[in-house]
């Protein structure tokens, strides 16, 4: 194949971060293109394919041990081509091999590590392995494996089939019945394991206001309030972690993602309107300061945060209690372990992790700490301006201004939409993300949904952004396929159907049908009735079905009503004759 040379490492000339960490391995890594692929087939070589992202905490750890390891190294370059893929680049590719891996093992994560046919047929899958050997389970006793596994099946694999959401039967109610199951009444969230924030399932509760379930509200601030304590947040900056490794949100893999941000915004913001409790504005405000000073820029917002800090995990963010003692007054550190967790062995690696005892704050002190921790040496950030993400971000914004009540949110949420449009938008193709003022190629059914569905709050506001949403709706439908909505525009892999999965964000298949049925209101445009899907793991999907299915208010007036009078689950519209529509039946306001 001209123009490559396989046998070396070529990802130092890489957009994204992430593949640049893995530049100095031995491995021969390329990244994902045709090229490649075709250079597979002539070879009759198997693909790995190696999917993470730059704030991985165990994708380092494999990056240090199995892929910076000589031999298996060479058993990579001798038997295998070898490609590194970044999953916020190209989310088709990482679709397509999760849902490879958690039909193959019912779990996913990353590093998501995968072998494919020259034909792109996956043949195994795993996530984080240790070095081990060849005869002993690890990376190199996998390589041994397959390697010999394909040896003896080559030509008789059948494509991998993927499966698709089936519509849940029954009523509205029956749904926080089924979310109630699923409940950690004693921690928060859902699910008895590790903890993620769980955003599209609180954002549904949240808008599926009939309010009348005590369960309902049980299940919000019992969350709520649960990780606000807990360690999945930074006490000093504000914001949150990805997610704690533990039930009872104590310990987090410290990266920190935007998308997190973003939703966390949109939650809190949604539930100090609901639940009135002033310490979810609070939360909210130091949201918008982790936002602002750590996130924000060249006018939009970074991708991340890594977890470590100089391959040491959490560093930046952990104390010593002798520190404390040291650089606090007897005062304050008799005020800060009353609200605080803190001891001489500490909660981490013989260092505490913040966690309050408490939801109340105490500033000075907060702001004295974060100072000092400020001078310490500070994570990698990945500077990917991500445009699915920076639009989740604007819509957080959106509704900062809706109930926090302040004006200069929504001018925040009109610059990030007219930053993506400048920088990522060419009038043809929407970029996945930019990096240094470089683009990337492809264009992905994610991005072109979160822009219009941030485009549909703005115009909701402003009725400046009429002409953008339109462009943007056609734009939107160029992925919709007869059985569904295609993940990406491009031709390096086969088709791959949008995921539909709303965690860690709303899937691609979430945001399209809630942009598309917004807009649809906007511009009345007559809507069809959808079915609900499974609760909790397609929670976002189910907003889209409440504003298909009528449990969205329309309220038409001639001026906008105050956001803090009307329900959440409100879209307005201008109208002569005020009136709020709901359940098919309208009434006078």
């Amino acid at each position: 194949m001209p123009g490559i040379n396989f046998q070396r490492n070529n990802l130092e000339g890489a957009l994204s971060p992430y593949l640049r960490q893995h530049a100095d391995n031995p491995v021969w890594w390329q990244e994902w293109s045709s090229e490649v692929i075709e250079y597979a087939r002539q070879t009759e070589k198997l693909l790995f394919v190696s999917v993470g992202y730059s704030t991985c905490h165990w994708c380092h750890v494999m990056a240090g041990e199995a892929f910076s390891d000589a031999s298996a190294a060479q058993y990579l370059n001798e038997d295998f081509v070898s490609i590194k893929v970044d999953r916020e680049e190209r989310p088709d590719i990482d679709t397509f091999l999760m849902r490879y891996l958690i039909a193959l093992t019912g779990s996913g994560g990353w590093p998501l590590n995968a072998f494919l046919t020259p034909r792109l047929d996956p043949v195994y899958a795993f996530t984080y392995a240790p070095l081990g050997s060849v005869q002993q389970p690890g990376f190199l006793y996998i390589l041994n494996k397959v390697r010999d596994y394909y040896q003896t099946k080559k030509g008789r694999f059948e494509p991998f089939v993927m499966n698709e959401v089936s519509p849940l039967p029954g009523l509205e109610m029956e749904l926080i019945e089924k979310c109630y199951s699923r409940f950690d009444r004693i921690s928060g969230g859902f699910g008895e394991g590790p903890k993620f924030p769980p955003h599209c399932t609180l954002l549904f509760l949240l808008y599926f206001a009939e309010g009348k379930d005590p369960r309902q509200h049980e299940m919000l601030e019992v969350t709520l309030n649960e990780m606000l304590k807990g360690g999945l947040s930074d006490h000093l900056q504000g914001g949150f972690y990805r997610y704690c490794v533990d039930r009872s949100w104590t310990i987090p893999h410290f990266e920190k993602m935007l998308y997190d941000q973003a939703l966390l915004l949109w939650v809190l913001c949604l539930g100090y309107r609901v639940l009135g409790n002033e310490v979810y504005k609070l939360a909210a405000l130091k949201v918008i300061r982790c936002l602002e000073e750590t996130f924000a820029l060249d006018g939009l917002y970074r991708a991340g945060f890594d977890a470590d800090t100089e391959h040491e995990e959490g560093a930046t963010y952990v104390w010593d209690s002798k520190e404390l003692s040291r650089v606090l007054t007897p005062e304050e550190f008799k005020a800060f372990t009353d609200l605080y967790l803190v001891s001489p062995e500490g909660n981490f690696e013989q260092h505490n992790h913040l966690i309050k005892k408490e939801l109340v704050s105490l500033e000075a002190i907060e702001n004295k700490l974060l100072a000092i921790r400020r001078a310490r040496v500070q994570p990698f950030a990945d500077n990917k301006l991500m445009t699915a993400w920076n639009a989740l971000t604007g819509i957080a914004y959106v509704q900062a201004f809706r109930y926090l009540g302040d004006a200069v949110y929504l001018q925040r949420a009109e610059s990030i939409a007219k930053a993506l449009l400048a920088k990522h938008y060419d009038g043809v193709r929407l970029a996945r993300c930019s990096i240094d003022g470089i683009v990337s190629q492809g264009a992905f059914c994610e991005d072109a949904a979160a822009l219009l569905l941030l485009l549909t709050f703005l115009q909701e506001e402003t009725v400046e952004y009429a002409d953008s949403m339109s462009v943007f709706k056609s734009y939107l439908e160029s992925f919709r396929r007869n059985d569904g909505w295609e993940e990406a525009s491009l031709t390096d892999l086969c088709p791959v159907m949008a995921g539909s999965f709303d965690h860690p964000v709303p899937s691609s298949v979430a945001l399209a049908e809630l942009a598309l049925a917004r807009a649809a209101v906007l511009t009345g445009t007559p809507l069809g009735t959808m079915a609900y899907v499974q609760p909790v793991h397609h929670d976002a999907l189910n907003i889209a079905v409440l504003v298909r299915n009528g449990s969205f208010h329309l309220i038409k007036a001639p001026v906008k009503l105050p956001w803090q009078i009307v329900p959440v689950n409100t879209i307005q519209l201008k109208g002569e004759k005020p009136e709020d529509c709901y359940r098919g039946a309208c009434r006078k306001l």
